[in-house]
């Protein structure tokens, strides 16, 4: 099978049927069940528990998007028993059996696509094009994962060496075992996907815990893959508070995490401590993009504006700061000024919002302490910086503060809000020396027409993402199969990225068999 990104939006439009994915997208967002009850899934059961969260969608606040079970930690651990046993049959299932259920699935996502859109729309806020692109992420997930499973014969390796006439020797890559997934809120259906998958398609078996605030993306993938064939007792779905997560560690044998620096360090220490396994860990970034005086400044003001305010920020790859060579500094604040106060904000349902609510009252609180902290530290607000008023939608500004010294904390700190800091530099070397300033190593990027420049960059920035003249996000939208995407430094863990052709090789590792005859 030939790996063919999904596309979808893109798809549409090259055949000129653009009003019909807005008519499938409006279609599925009124047949939403709104305040619909989703259980815990462990095994063949369905639990419900006394105690629920009742899950607000950032679009409307007033609305109950769903309500789900919120576990006292007893639920988790019965997860993980189900899934430890599981997996003392799932281990030994056909890799090619395997790669089937993929396919499965992919084919169920692809049939469900636009409902699941507006389920990530309703969840999170994402506007049609990007929880549309979002479905996209998940399926070619699906489609390269068991591609690379089938183009590796399923790891397992005759190898070259012999060192006896009557020598056969073969490498083979076995799983590890049960892992917890953690999952983060910003991406709840490919961010889930990728780690669940990664470990389930190499053999392993998982307990999904998802964001509280976004739990219904990753029930959907549950029940699609467990109707794709995957055994339910190899793929659990639990809904716990966070803090309760860390006793689990004790009982799984990897676990797979996306999310805060912090919360994924700290994690990460309780788990080795114990007794070493492997972990997967993609925690943020603070990226930044370089605009050179050899840029073209319609593509650097377009890359940069998505970049940064794509989803409101609120994504590990978006760009965060931004570095300006002096002769084109002021032309290109202007126009990006420019750009920014016609942004289109308000209600993610609506085909015209590009941004919609950041994710809840926790964010908005930040985005106000971030923005009064860059103005009492000497920095400028040169557009936005306000928080629209509306009881039912947590909306703000995209915002850019220029003129902030750079003694403040903010410009390491990875603020997860539509904040763009923009610094004037003399040279591409400065420029990237300050990139490089900071603990993290996720995405960067470069806006310039000298091949010289590029490679310059690509050579000395430390980073695991890299982009050159992307308009499409100066540091954002990397594509399972095309951008293997994972960080440097505090970034990532395992130095193999998702989407890529290493990233299965986190989930297992390597058994040497040698037969005599």
């Amino acid at each position: 099978m030939v790996f063919v990104n999904e596309k979808t939006y893109q798809r549409y439009v090259e055949e000129r049927r653009e009003e019909e994915f807005h008519k499938e997208y409006e279609r599925a967002l009124n047949h939403i069940e709104l305040g619909k009850e989703y259980p815990i899934l462990i095994g063949k059961d369905e639990i419900k528990l006394s105690s629920k969260y009742i899950v607000k969608t950032p679009v409307d606040t007033s609305l109950t998007f769903a309500i789900t079970q919120k576990d006292d930690g007893n639920n988790l651990r019965k997860a993980i028993k189900i899934a430890r046993e599981s997996f003392d049959y799932w281990q030994y299932s056909d890799w090619k059996d395997r790669v089937e259920f993929a396919y499965k699935a992919a084919e169920e996502l692809r049939r469900r696509k636009f409902e699941l859109a507006a389920i990530i729309t309703y969840e999170n806020g994402k506007n049609r094009y990007e929880a549309i692109a979002e479905v996209d992420e998940t399926i070619d997930y699906f489609l390269y994962y068991a591609k690379l499973l089938e183009d590796n014969r399923g790891y397992i390796r005759q190898m070259e060496g012999r060192i006896y006439k009557n020598e056969k020797a073969f490498s083979v890559m076995r799983p590890y075992g049960t892992w917890l997934i953690i999952s983060p809120f910003n991406f709840p259906l490919a961010i889930t996907a990728t780690m669940t998958l990664g470990a389930l398609l190499t053999g392993n078996t998982v307990v999904v815990k998802p964001s509280s605030d976004t739990p219904v993306s990753a029930y959907m993938l549950v029940t699609i893959m467990r109707r794709a064939g995957f055994p339910l007792e190899a793929v659990n779905y639990v809904t716990i508070p966070g803090e309760l997560i860390t006793p689990a560690l004790d009982e799984v044998d990897g676990f797979a995490f996306t999310g805060s620096r912090d919360v994924g360090h700290k994690l990460l220490k309780t788990f080795i401590n114990r007794k070493p396994r492997p972990a997967v860990l993609e925690l943020g970034g603070k990226n930044a993009t370089i605009i050179t005086a050899k840029a073209d400044l319609n593509k650097a003001i377009e890359g940069t504006f998505k970049g940064a305010f794509g989803y409101g920020g609120q994504k590990c790859s978006a760009t965060s700061r931004a570095f300006v060579e002096s002769p084109i500094y002021d032309e290109f604040l202007k126009r990006l000024k420019e750009k920014v106060e016609k942004t289109v904000i308000g209600d993610p349902r609506k085909r015209e919002t590009f941004l919609g609510p950041i994710i809840n009252k926790g964010a908005i609180e930040k985005f106000r302490r971030y923005v009064k902290q860059a103005v009492e530290e000497g920095g400028k607000i040169l557009v936005g910086g306000r928080v629209i008023d509306d009881e039912k939608i947590y909306l703000v500004e995209p915002t850019i503060i220029v003129e902030l010294p750079y003694s403040s904390p903010l410009w390491k700190t990875e603020l997860f809000v539509p904040i763009l800091l923009v610094k004037e530099v003399k040279s591409l070397e400065q420029a990237v020396k300050l990139a490089n300033d900071v603990d993290y190593g996720l995405t960067a990027g470069i806006f310039s027409d000298d091949p010289k420049e590029i490679q310059y960059l690509f050579d000395h920035i430390e980073a695991g993402v890299v982009y050159a003249n992307r308009t499409a996000g100066s540091t954002t939208g990397a594509m399972p199969g095309v951008q293997p995407f994972g960080g440097w430094k505090d970034s990532g863990w395992t130095g193999r990225n998702a989407g890529g052709p290493y990233y299965l090789l986190s989930f297992m590792r390597e058994q040497a068999r040698t037969v005599y005859d």
